[in-house]
């Protein structure tokens, strides 16, 4: 007769034998849902064995007026915990799995929506904990006499919301601290993630795509994380790109320019041609208008649309449901280039990392000492700038592993996102240039740093003049490509709109498809006003002012580093010693 530990290593090779059936074949329902009981029976055989010294996971969620969201993550991650049950269950709660929820809401009614979802989840057996305003405030409070101005900044106790992913962030990173010495019998991973993911992948099909819930998460990250030598994870994520309209602009014209080409070339009651899955924007960074800046191939010909009618479409249906689609763009759609789930073995795709995707990783109680560095700037590219810094300090500590998380930056009732910072939605367009100037000087940041720490950065500590000087030239440079892509973005409008507004063109009297023209029309505009010539967020970037303003702070912000990590360590010990 077998022993428990006998089982458990034959109840181990059997899952990996379904597992590899299921990616061979297909993820079909019933190989799916065999593949989740098998390992819902090994938690059971290592719950009777009696000594469970796995990790227990601690999943922080930054939300910001997002109460939809909100609700799709938690539902997802209580999914995860019935379908795969790791770390199974002691008096109607799950043992090795807690939340931590930090609300940067600055809507009353949606913090108490948050609130409300909390309570509403635990109960259901998630132990999650609601960090409001208040509660943050008092933690901050206990550290009053500590300069944190370099890693949360300066907020009024009024105007505490919205202060970005990176302060809200680098502020739960706080109270994980105090988590971890509270908690000195529980070996911690700490999960952070965004509040419009799920834990989940988007698989093509024919029939434009499938959402599954085929990864283990927890089980596989430690597994990861059991022997020590890992102190940073990566993931990444599939569905919605995880960058701002303004880099895909460029690319998401070539696709519509050629959608509507090819409308131009067919009948309107003809059955619409769906492209194949295996060619539907599944590339790696192929949404990025300067993918080879990241050291990604950067794509050159235009993707298909893949038609989301229940039924096959004509293409003036498709023409007409494409054009319904299109302002989702300004709020991080990208409708024809989704990034699609690709299997491979997660042991087998732990690799050095390089940057870390904020909303997707995973870290040891030995990586608090990091926090997420010049968050008060609040510039987009925060996790590929802490990412550079990281890899030049953990070396193989920091890796990344094929574990995405499907990511989705709208609504579906609506076609716009719930919360984003800086982005002004009008009744009649979307306002980008904050977030467009946000972006260009995150770029700027990131690659400034990355030249400082091939020079030795932050051990050796450079000049103001050399800072300067870097932030300058990167500048200069990220200016050249930015007006390169500006004026391409122009070219293609101005196709773009000749065939719009050709009147032999079949669809303006196509009955399923007379109201969309219209719609194409506003998008144009849309990309007119946030990327063309006189859009305002190219004019910030061109003002000599702001451009001296950024680099005085950017400069002071990387000159102070130093003393901010000193800081940081001064508030983790204080907190630490007090939980004890």
């Amino acid at each position: 007769m077998q022993t428990t530990v006998e089982r458990i290593t034959a109840q181990r090779a059997h899952i990996e034998q379904l597992e590899r059936a299921l990616w061979r074949d297909g993820v079909g329902e019933q190989p799916l849902l065999a593949y989740q009981s098998a390992y819902r029976e090994l938690e059971r055989l290592i719950a009777a064995r009696g000594d469970d010294r796995r990790h227990h996971f601690v999943i922080l969620i930054p939300v910001a007026d997002s109460p939809g969201h909100l609700r799709d993550c938690l539902s997802s991650l209580l999914e995860q915990c019935r379908l795969y049950g790791y770390g199974g269950m002691q008096a109607g709660r799950y043992r090795k799995v807690s939340v931590l929820l930090a609300d940067d809401s600055a809507n009353a009614e949606h913090c108490e929506r948050q609130r409300a979802t909390a309570g509403e989840f635990s109960d259901a057996g998630l132990d999650v904990e609601y960090f409001g305003i208040a509660e943050q405030l008092a933690l901050l409070d206990r550290l009053a006499d500590l300069d944190l101005g370099g890693v949360i900044g300066h907020h009024a106790p009024n105007a505490f919301g919205h202060k970005g992913q990176a302060m809200m962030r680098n502020i739960a990173y706080l109270r994980l601290a105090e988590m971890h010495a509270q908690r000195p019998a529980q070996r911690l991973l700490f999960y952070t993630i965004d509040a419009d993911q799920l834990f989940a992948v988007q698989l093509a099909t024919p029939d434009g795509g499938r959402r599954v819930a085929a990864i283990n998460y927890l089980f596989e990250l430690d597994r990861i994380f059991a022997d020590g030598g890992v102190k940073v994870l990566t993931g990444k994520v599939v569905g919605d790109p995880p960058v701002s309209p303004a880099v895909m602009a460029g690319n998401f014209l070539d696709d519509v320019t050629a959608f509507v080409e090819q409308m131009a070339r067919c009948s309107a009651d003809d059955g619409y041609r769906q492209p194949q899955p295996e060619v539907r924007g599944s590339g790696e960074a192929a949404y990025h208008d300067m993918a080879e800046l990241f050291g990604f191939r950067g794509e050159q010909t235009a993707y298909r649309y893949h038609c989301t009618l229940s039924e096959k479409p004509s293409n003036a249906e498709c023409f007409a449901e494409f054009a319904q689609r299109l302002d989702s763009f300004f709020h991080g759609e990208h409708a024809t280039r989704v990034t699609w789930y690709q299997y491979q073995e997660v042991s087998r795709s732990v690799v050095p990392a390089r940057t870390v995707y904020t909303g997707n990783y995973v870290f040891s109680a030995d990586a608090l000492d990091w926090f997420i560095p010049f968050a008060p700037l609040r510039l987009r590219m925060s996790g590929p700038t802490m990412g550079r810094l990281m890899q030049a300090a953990l070396s193989g500590g920091f890796v990344s592993a094929n574990l995405p998380m499907l990511h989705r930056r709208t609504r579906s009732l609506t076609g716009a996102s719930e919360f984003r910072p800086g982005v002004v939605v009008g009744e009649s367009n979307t306002d980008l240039s904050d977030e467009f100037e946000r972006q260009f000087y995150g770029d700027v940041m990131l690659f400034s740093i990355q030249r400082l720490v091939e020079q030795g950065f932050p051990g050796a500590r450079p000049s103001r003049s050399h800072v300067e000087s870097t932030l300058q030239e990167v500048d200069a440079e990220l200016r050249t490509r930015y007006a390169d892509k500006q004026a391409k973005i122009e070219a293609r409008l101005e196709v773009l709109s000749q065939c719009l507004d050709d009147p032999a063109r079949w669809w303006h009297s196509a009955p399923a498809s007379a109201a969309a023209v219209p719609l194409f029309g506003a998008f144009l505009r849309g990309i007119r006003r946030n990327f063309g010539r006189d859009a305002a967020g190219r004019s910030r970037i061109e003002s000599p002012q702001i451009r001296r303003h950024w680099h005085a702070r950017q400069a002071q912000a990387i000159i102070g580093l130093p003393d901010a990590q000193a800081a940081w360590q001064q508030a983790l010990r204080r907190l630490r010693v007090a939980a004890r």
